[in-house]
């Protein structure tokens, strides 16, 4: 009976906690799927021409996908005050919106840019193409307009395409259409005109250099200049002209032709050099005064200050000339030189 009764008692009190279990539970379930409240964000990035509830406020629930307000242009960011985002929600009672200290939303359109850069390249390559200019890279394209990147929706695929191109080779204008993607499906047309140049890299100085003066590639800079004003003796290889010297006074600038360089003189005029003479089974050596200067290979006139004449030989190295019977232009000077010499 006792047993009974305390099992009663029991059952009578584990009623009225279970009951507030599961009142608590259902609580906690209503609350966890009722909606947040609607709050402003500090910041949005939209696609499209429209700016919806959506976009700036968590939390709007059904009115999510209304638009309110224009996009601004693709690329582009701007700024829309807390209250005029709070005066165009409330026809769409949506109300109480928590503006978490926030005074204006900043709005920004995504886009896909396409750098002017990629409209040049492409004009250049049809240009080579169509018109048999040279390689695209060679091409100088200026635009009468100022050319900037272009922006177009995140959505859009494909390249651009050149729709129209004309080329009037006396002057060096052209016109163009080019299709340019716009979104997902669509394209658009741009129009361009400008001037375009068929140009070759070629070596200029960047200092003065006198007469004599060892070329460096410090003095060196490559330029492109148009192919029509530079002639076929224009040295374009710095490899060509370093280590050598110049032959006349050069001014900055300047195209570098054949003419313009010269070996390195290794005599000086009025240098004392050493005089070699060379015949089968001989070699005599005797100073000199060289009467004028030479590069290596020079062919020069040197006062032999043993005999007091004069010869002719070959710069052989810095303050070294050779009088050799191998070279028949010099082989009458041989024998005089040394009949004087003895």
């Amino acid at each position: 009976m006792i047993r009974i009764m305390i099992g009663n008692m029991i059952r009578t009190l584990m009623g009225p906690v279970l009951l507030g279990t599961v009142l608590l539970g259902a609580a906690i379930s209503a609350a966890a799927a009722e909606p947040g409240h609607p709050t402003l964000k500090p910041e949005a990035t939209v696609t499209g021409d429209l700016v919806r509830i959506g976009d700036l406020i968590e939390n709007a629930g059904i009115v999510a996908n209304v638009p309110i307000f224009r996009a601004p242009d693709l690329g582009s960011t701007g700024s829309v005050p807390a209250a005029a985002v709070l005066d165009a929600v409330r026809p769409h009672a949506l109300i109480g919106v928590d503006t978490a200290g926030i005074t204006a939303i900043s709005v920004t359109r995504a886009s896909r840019t396409i750098p002017a850069k990629d409209v040049e390249d492409v004009v250049a390559e049809a240009l080579s193409r169509q018109f048999a200019l040279g390689q695209a890279k060679d091409i100088a394209v200026t635009f009468e307009r100022e050319l900037r990147s272009i922006q177009v929706e995140p959505s859009s695929k494909g390249q651009l395409r050149i729709n129209r191109l004309t080329y009037e080779a006396r002057t060096g204008h052209f016109e163009a259409t080019v299709e340019v993607p716009t979104n997902a499906s669509n394209r658009g047309l741009l129009r361009l005109a400008g001037r375009a140049t068929a140009t070759v890299e070629i070596v200029t100085l960047v200092r003065p250099l006198d007469r004599g003066a060892i070329i460096k590639a410090a003095d060196l800079v490559s330029e492109r200049h148009p192919r029509a004003e530079v002639g076929r003796d224009v040295i374009a290889d710095m490899e060509q002209i370093v280590g050598f010297a110049a032959r006349n006074t050069l001014q900055p600038g300047r195209l570098l032709r054949a003419g313009d360089l010269m070996k390195p003189e290794l005599v000086a005029r009025n240098e004392t050099v050493t005089l070699i003479y060379e015949v089968p089974g001989i070699v005599l050596t005797v100073r000199g005064k060289a009467a004028e200067g030479g590069a290596e290979g020079d062919v020069i006139s040197v006062l032999n200050e043993q005999s007091k004449r004069t010869v002719q030989g070959v710069v052989s190295g810095p303050g070294r000339v050779t009088v050799s019977v191998n070279s028949p232009r010099l082989a009458a000077n041989i024998a005089a030189s040394e009949a004087n010499g003895r």
